[in-house]
Order: structure tokens, then C-alpha cells, then sequence
């Protein structure tokens, strides 16, 4: 319908539901809503791209556009309904001659918005000149466009061979990798992130990459993107830093360099203490870059290490801040499980998906440590009070598929653990059979049969088997586990996402079904033969859906609607003609009208299946009529659009030719008064020269002023120093001459011992003299006395023996005497310089206090500052 029909048919229905509020009126009223809004936004698209619309207002609508795009749900809604890439690279084309126009930077920077993590083809409508004024303002090193321009540029050579293999094949490539090259060495990290994501898209995989992302290269890359993600300057730089770092890793190369980066526990910590934060979009990407990690199979054991075992940390690496990180970062990943943070439903799933992994891994690896099993004790009842309050869905698709992916990840979670005995205990200890039971029940109230919603049935039933795969690892440990177990394996609601399992094309779905089958079949109320008509229904659902789309691609194969129509009145014949033989059959009872009635049933039924098939042949015919009727329409939106724009450049020729005619008329005039204004700057800079000179003046005196403030407190701060230091030293010289002084006492002491025991060794050395001369002189004796001799030989050696001690004894307080004298004689120098030291600082103060007083009173005469600087 028209503009002017859909509004008159909004303000009736707003009418009617304020007359009558009832659920139809409503219903009508938001149908008619959307209706009118997609209008005006189509109305405004269309006309953003429309050549002839004035730039203000195309602003305008571009900026009506970017407040639309503030939401995911926005953004999906303008790329898919309204191609609003393809307006907004032409009105970039239009305005290229005239970069620096406000309306560019605003339609690429909502370009930008639009194209991230959305794959456009080069040969979607004005994507090459987009690319053609992109390349060519990256290499115009253009400030206020560098940053939107590579940033698009990122979003589009992204996992994009169609726009990578159309920017290769250009003429201007070594010119933009040279440009990209030096734009390496920005002094904006947004701007080195999105030179090494293009550069990244675009060379990896071929000898321009190998050089730039090679052996030696690699570490500092992978060093500089790290502290990007940690130090970046917003989020959008710390977003593409982890687009940059997760394409990086689907490089088998770059991925192996990785797992020798030395620095990697270090920089995942750093990463992982951003899960601290309370920013969703943060968390969701350091999230995505883990999950990213967790695909490397050698980096699986050091996400490992760094998540559940913060004591090895400590041990091989000496502890520190580092290691208190990584005991809050399995912490960190278990808050986010439960963070009541708007929009953070999906940082809980990847979380989950993340825990998943890791401790697949972690149990993996033979005998579990106790750090894992304290981290799966911890994040154990968070984990089941996810589940517990998730609670019955309410009701809309939306909250049912929220649920559903809820429960699908927190039991895959649950069932890792399973596999191992010792976190199983665990997982048997906290979960109860009523809670899967609960869960069991609310999934199957929820879920669809197939052809109603097949992805979200599935999504229902991917979680209903899940629990029911968990309550059967479970079953022998936990009490009334096996009895609800059995009993809803015999509930004949089990039989549709059963049968979805058993049809399933997914290896892990048909296993998972076949394990729940082997234990359903052997139970007597098991409904096997639902279960068979079910498998049936959803083989035939997916065979007719195969056919189906079979025959929509054979559209020239289509008849002529006339045969279509010939074919249904001849069907309505046959149809007067079985009436007629039924009433002809009540009346004359003839025997061969049964034989007449089965023949025209099979034509009747023939004739039913080719109608059904030209119906479908039809309905594809429709489609791709349809999709025709929006390539004419466009192909006529696009030339209409290229007449308006010769249009709109041949008014601007005439208007450009009399508007230099008008110029050079006014150049004249302006050329004198240029004269005048020349004679007035010069008056005016000779004024602006003298002001400067006194300026510079001013500016001088003060910066010497402050320099010399500057000194006076320093040298204030100085002299406090060396009071304390010199109150310091003197009692240290005090303890020191009195250690002196107590020195000196026992030397004494010890000298005057020494001398005593002199006297007497000289005493015996005289009375051992007298035995000589006396055994010379009595040699007759000799005999006789021999023994008093040897008694008196073995005094003489224990009296020599006491004299080699005593000396040993005083050389050794000789010794100590001297180094006493030695340290006092040097305390005494230390003290005499720094008495002299501290004077020279006391006479240099006085200098400076009197420099600056002079100062202050040549300067401002300000009394009072004097007063303060002479103190």
C-alpha cells in the first residue's frame, strides 16, 4: 500500500484501540506500526541515496540512520531489509571529489557500524569506488579519515576472498602496502591494529607475509597486539585487537609460533584480568579470543595452567602480583556465569563454552589436581543455581531459545565433568533428581514437532537430551536419580526430540539419541511404535523439503499458465463427473460404474499430484519473478539515478561559469582593499612584534623566578636532609668512640697481663739457666739426678708452650688494637668532611635567600614574600 493509505489505516486503528483495548486491536495496531515504520525508513534510504538530495539533508538522514544502528538489532535490521550498504558507498562515490565534506566521515563511520562481522561481495552495487576512495585515502595519510577508512577496510578484506582477490588485482598494490607499511609506526594503536588487520587479510599466505609475520617478526606482533588488547585506548581498538589476534591463529604457522611465545601465561593473565571489568562487549571479546585459543591444541594445557593452577605458577616463577591474578582468574570466568550485567547472556554461554573446553583438557590429562578439583568445587554450585533459575521459560521465542541454549551449555558443562570419577562425586554431591526432573519437564512443555520451527525444536530438543544424558551418568550416585530417569523415558512426549536425535545429520545428536534409545527400548510403557511413526513423518518432512528445493531451482522448466489452468478445469470436470456418477450410481445401481469410478479415481489422484507439482513450479516461477521485478526496479533506481547525476553536474558547469564570471568581477575590488588590509597587518604585526618582545620579557622573569623557587625549595629540602643526616652521624661517632674508648681499656688490660707473664717467663728462663750451669757441674750426679732433670725438661716444654700462647694472644689484640684505631680515624675524617660539606650548603642557602629576596623585591615588592624568603 501507498504512504497515504498506510497512515490513514494507523490512525484508524489507533482509534480503534483506544475505543476498544483488546488483543486484536492491538495486534492490528503494532502490525500496522511496523508497517509505517519500515515505509519511512525505505522513504529515507531511498532518498539518502537520491544524487539531487542536498547535503545537509542527506546528513541529516545519516545521522537519523546511526541512531537506528545503536543495537545489534538495529544494525541487522538496516543490512537486511533496506541495503543500506549499497546507499550509503554511493553517496561516499557522489561526494569523493570533496573528502573533507562532514557527510563523508558520517557515512563511513556508520559504514563501518554496519559492515563488522557482515560479509559484502565487491560486486554489490558502488563496493569497487568504495574500495577505489578507501585505498586512496589511507595513502593521502588524511587524519580526520584514517582511522574510519581502515577500519572499513578491516570489516570488508575480513574473510572476504571475493573484495581480498578484487584489491589484489589492482594496479595501486605495492604503493598501499607501502603506505600500510609506514602506517605500522603510528602513534595511534587503532590505527596500528587496523594496518596489521588489513595487512593480515591480505598477505597472509603469500612471500609478503611470510616476511612481515615471520619467525623473528611474529613475538614482537604478538607482544605489541597483547598490550593493545590490555592497554588499548576503548573498545573498539581492544574488539579489532581480538579480530586481529583470533585470524592470527587460524594460521597453522602463526599458531605453532605462538605456543613458543615465552610470554604467554603472562600476557593470558593480563587478558584474563579483564574479565574483572563489568563491560559485556569487553568480556564477550576477551571471551572469543580464549574460545579462539582454546582451538590451538598446544595451548589448551596453558589456558589450563594459567586458569586452575595459580600454585605451579607461583613455584616455577617466584609468586608475586602475576600469581594473584591467576587465582582470580578461574574466579573471574565463574562471576561472569552469573553476572546480573545488562546483555551479558552471552558472555555466560561463552564462559561455558570456555569452562567446557578447559576442563575437557584439564580432566583429560590423567589424575586431576587439586587445584582443578577446588576450581570445580567453587563453580559447582554457581553452575546449578544457573540452572535452578532459569526456571519455565516465559513465554515468545526469545526467552525459550535464551533457555534453551542455558541448559544446553550448563549440562554439557556438567557431563565433562562426569567423565572423570573424582569430579563426578563431586557433581553427584549437589545435583538432585527433582532438579532434572524439573528441567526434563519444562523442555518437554516446550517442545516443537517438526516443520513448525525446526532450529528452535531442535534447540529444545538438543537440551532435553543433554539433561537426560546427564541424569543417566548420574543415575547410580544420586538418590531417585534412576527411577525419574526411567520414568520419563516412557513419557510419550520424549518421542519428538527423539526422533529429531535419531534424524539428526549431526554425529554427536544420533549417538546421543542411540544411547538414550538402547536404554529406553528395554522398558515396557516405552512408546517404540510413536517413536517409529515419528522417525517416519520427519524422514518424509525432509524428503518432500529436499524435493521442494529441487524444484525451485528448476524454474525454466516451469509450463504456461494457461496449462495450469487447463489442468485445474479439467480436475473440476473429473470432480462434476464422480458426482455425477455417484448420483448415477444411487439411481440405476449399474454394475460398471465401480470399475468407471476406480479408473477416474487414478486419473483424479494422477491429476492431483502433477497440480501439486506445477504448484510448486509455479510458486518458484513467482519467486524469481519477483526477484526479477527488484533487479528491474533497481537497474531503473540506478539509472534514474545516473540521469539526475549528468543533470545535477551540468547545472553545476553553467552555475560554475557564471559564478567565475561574478569572481573576477569581484577580484578587482579585493585586490585593493587586499592593499589596504596589507599596509594595516603591517602595522598591526610591527604592534604584535613589540607586544611578543615585552611578552618574552614577562615570560623570562617568570620562568627565572620560578627556577630559582624551584632551587630554594630544593636546597631547603636538602638542608633538612643533612641535618638528619648529620644528627645521624654524630651519634653514630659518639657509639663509636666509646666502643674506642672500652677498645682501648681491654688493650691495656691485655698488655699489662702480657707484661706479667714476660716477668715470669723471664724468671724461669733465669732459673732454668741455674739448672744448666748446676747438672754441668755435676756431671757425678748425673745418674742420680736424671729423673729431677726429665721432670724438670717437660716444665721447661709446658712453660715454652704457655709463652707461644700468650704471644699468639697478644699479636691478636695488637691486631684489634690497630683496626679500632684505623675505623675510628676514618669516622673522624667522614665527620670532619661533612661538617665541612654541610657549611658549604649553609652558605650557598644564605646565596640563594638573598638572590631571592632581591628578587622579590625588584619583581613585585611584595613584603610579605620577603619576609618569608629571608626567614
Amino acid at each position: 500500500m501507498d504512504v497515504t493509505t498506510c497512515l490513514k489505516s494507523l490512525l484508524l486503528a489507533v482509534q480503534q484501540y483506544r475505543d476498544g483495548r483488546t488483543t486484536q486491536n492491538a495486534a492490528q495496531l503494532q502490525k500496522l506500526v511496523e508497517v509505517m515504520s519500515r515505509e519511512c525508513v525505505r522513504g529515507l534510504v531511498e532518498l539518502a541515496g537520491n544524487p539531487n538530495t542536498i547535503p545537509t539533508l542527506t546528513s541529516a538522514i545519516v545521522s537519523l540512520l546511526s541512531q537506528l544502528a545503536g543495537d545489534d538489532g538495529g544494525l541487522e535490521v538496516l543490512n537486511s531489509r533496506y541495503n543500506l550498504t549499497s546507499t550509503l558507498a554511493s553517496v561516499v562515490h557522489c561526494h569523493s571529489g570533496t573528502p573533507e565534506e562532514p557527510l563523508v566521515l558520517q557515512c563511513l563511520q556508520l559504514l563501518q557500524r554496519l559492515t563488522y562481522n557482515t560479509r559484502v561481495f565487491q560486486s554489490t552495487n558502488y563496493i569497487q569506488e568504495l574500495l577505489a576512495f578507501l585505498m586512496a585515502a589511507v595513502q593521502s595519510h588524511s587524519d580526520e579519515l584514517l582511522a574510519p577508512c581502515l577500519g572499513l577496510m578491516v570489516n570488508l578484506c575480513r574473510d572476504n576472498r571475493s573484495v581480498q582477490r578484487h584489491i589484489k588485482s589492482l594496479d595501486l598494490m605495492k604503493p598501499f602496502y607501502r603506505a600500510l607499511i609506514n602506517l605500522l609506526a603510528h602513534n595511534s594503536l587503532t590505527v596500528v591494529v587496523f594496518t596489521l588487520s588489513i595487512l593480515a587479510s591480505l598477505t597472509l599466505g603469500e612471500k609478503v607475509g611470510e616476511k612481515l609475520f615471520d619467525a623473528q617478526n611474529i613475538h614482537q606482533t604478538f607482544q605489541l597486539v597483547f598490550n593493545i588488547i590490555v592497554n588499548g585506548d576503548g573498545t573498539l581498538t581492544r574488539k579489532y585487537s581480538v579480530d586481529l589476534l583470533v585470524d592470527l591463529l587460524k594460521n597453522p604457522k602463526i599458531a605453532e609460533y605462538l605456543t613458543r611465545y615465552q610470554h604467554f601465561s603472562a600476557c593470558v593473565s593480563k587478558v584474563l584480568g579483564l574479565l574483572q571489568s563489568k563491560d559485556p562487549d569487553s568480556a564477550a571479546k576477551v571471551l572469543e579470543l580464549l574460545l579462539a585459543m582454546c582451538s590451538v591444541s598446544g595451548l589448551r594445557p596453558l589456558l589450563c595452567e594459567v586458569v586452575f593452577r595459580p600454585a605451579a605458577g607461583r613455584s616455577r616463577r617466584g609468586g608475586g602480583a602475576d600469581d594473584g591474578r591467576k587465582a582470580e582468574s578461574g574466579l573471574a570466568l565463574v562471576q561472569w556465569l552469573s553476572s546480573p550485567v545488562e546483555g551479558a547472556e552471552s558472555c555466560t554461554l561463552q564462559a561455558l563454552q570456555l569452562l567446557s573446553e578447559l576442563l575437557e583438557e584439564a580432566l583429560a590429562a590423567g589424575a586431576v589436581s587439586e587445584c582443578v578439583l577446588s576450581f570445580v568445587e567453587m563453580a559447582l554450585p554457581v553452575l546449578l543455581a544457573l540452572l535452578r533459575g532459569a526456571g519455565p521459560p516465559a513465554q515468545g521465542d526469545a526467552h525459550l531459545r535464551k533457555h534453551c541454549h542455558r541448559v544446553a551449555h550448563v549440562t554439557s558443562l556438567l557431563l565433562v565433568l562426569c567423565t572423570e570419577d573424582s569430579t563426578r562425586a563431586l557433581v553427584s554431591r549437589q545435583v538432585s533428581a527433582p532438579l532434572g526432573l524439573q528441567q526434563v519437564e519444562v523442555l518437554l512443555s516446550c517442545c516443537h514437532p517438526a516443520g513448525s520451527d525446526n532450529d528452535l525444536g531442535q534447540l529444545c530438543a538438543d537440551a532435553l537430551l543433554k539433561t537426560l544424558e546427564l541424569m543417566s551418568k548420574l543415575r547410580q550416585q544420586v538418590e531417585d536419580m534412576e527411577t525419574s530417569f526411567y520414568r520419563l523415558l516412557q513419557d510419550q512426549r520424549i518421542v519428538t526430540p527423539l526422533s529429531l536425535a535419531l534424524t539428526s545429520h549431526h554425529r554427536e545428536r544420533v549417538q546421543t539419541g542411540l544411547s538414550l534409545l538402547m536404554e529406553a527400548t528395554p522398558l515396557p510403557d516405552f512408546p517404540s511404535l510413536v517413536l517409529g511413526e515419528s522417525l517416519a513423518a520427519n524422514n518424509a518432512y525432509r524428503q518432500r523439503e529436499a524435493e521442494l528445493s529441487v524444484k525451485r531451482v528448476a524454474v525454466q522448466e516451469v509450463p504456461p499458465p494457461s496449462i495450469l489452468d487447463g489442468s485445474s478445469r479439467s480436475v473440476h470436470g473429473l470432480v462434476d463427473r464422480m458426482q455425477s456418477g455417484f448420483q448415477l450410481h444411487d439411481q440405476v445401481k449399474d454394475s460398471h460404474v465401480s470399475q468407471i469410478i476406480d479408473v477416474y479415481e487414478q486419473k483424479l489422484s494422477a491429476f492431483a499430484s502433477k497440480e501439486s507439482c506445477l504448484q510448486d513450479l509455479l510458486e518458484a516461477k513467482a519467486l524469481s519473478l519477483s526477484q526479477a521485478d527488484r533487479l528491474i526496479a533497481q537497474y531503473l533506481f540506478e539509472r534514474t539515478q545516473a540521469e539526475a547525476e549528468a543533470c545535477q553536474l551540468g547545472a553545476l558547469l553553467k552555475e560554475a561559469e557564471r559564478r567565475r564570471e561574478e569572481l573576477h568581477g569581484e577580484l578587482s575590488g579585493q585586490v585593493q582593499e587586499a592593499e589596504l588590509a596589507k599596509a594595516d597587518i603591517e602595522e598591526l604585526l610591527q604592534h604584535n612584534a613589540r607586544l611578543q618582545h615585552d611578552s618574552d620579557q614577562h615570560q623570562s622573569l617568570k620562568g627565572a623566578y620560578n627556577a630559582l623557587l624551584n632551587r630554594f625549595t630544593d636546597s631547603e629540602r636538602l638542608l633538612k636532609e643533612l641535618q638528619a643526616s648529620h644528627v645521624s652521624l654524630t651519634k653514630q661517632s659518639d657509639a663509636l668512640r666509646r666502643n674506642h674508648e672500652a677498645l682501648q681499656l681491654q688493650h691495656e688490660r691485655t698488655a699489662s697481663g702480657l707484661k706479667e707473664r714476660e716477668e715470669e717467663v723471664r724468671s724461669l728462663h733465669s732459673d732454668l739457666q741455674q739448672k744448666s750451669n748446676d747438672i754441668t757441674g755435676l756431671h757425678g750426679d748425673l745418674r742420680v739426678e736424671e729423673q729431677k732433670l726429665q721432670l724438670k725438661e717437660g716444665e721447661r716444654r709446658d712453660l715454652e708452650e704457655t709463652r707461644d700462647a700468650l704471644r699468639k694472644e697478644l699479636n691478636k689484640t695488637e691486631q684489634a688494637r690497630k683496626d679500632a684505631s684505623i675505623k675510628a680515624s676514618s669516622l673522624e675524617l667522614q665527620k670532619m668532611h661533612l661538617e665541612v660539606k654541610l657549611k658549604q650548603k649553609e652558605d650557598e642557602l644564605s646565596k640563594h635567600s638573598s638572590m631571592i629576596a632581591m628578587i622579590h623585591s625588584l619583581s613585585s615588592g611584595r613584603a610579605k614574600g620577603g619576609g618569608d624568603l629571608s626567614l
